[in-house]
């Protein structure tokens, strides 16, 4: 199944604007996160504290609903899916 992620933020430096990725049915957020850290190095330091233990406020959205409302790392992906990856940034 086809997955487009969108990057926000530093994000943005490691994954790109936006990217499709291939992944196998059923899969879930964190199946996605392990697959983008192996393709893009600094993936994984840039998003989790220590294994399996996201940062602080980083909103990660499938489909537009944030995924702490729905099973969080176990949300299922299906095909066609947007997720959206917001870390944390400050400003003015």
């Amino acid at each position: 199944m086809k997955v487009t992620v969108r990057a926000f933020a530093h994000l943005r430096d490691i994954l790109g604007k936006e990217l499709e990725i291939e992944l196998p049915e059923g899969e879930t957020i964190r199946g996605l996160l392990a697959a983008l850290g192996e393709s893009h190095g600094g993936f994984q330091e840039a998003l989790f504290d220590g294994p399996g233990q996201l940062k602080p406020l980083n909103n990660i959205l499938k489909n537009g609903r944030n995924i702490d409302f729905l099973d969080q790392l176990e949300t299922q992906i299906g095909d066609g899916d947007v997720i959206a990856l917001f870390p944390p940034a400050a400003g003015g």
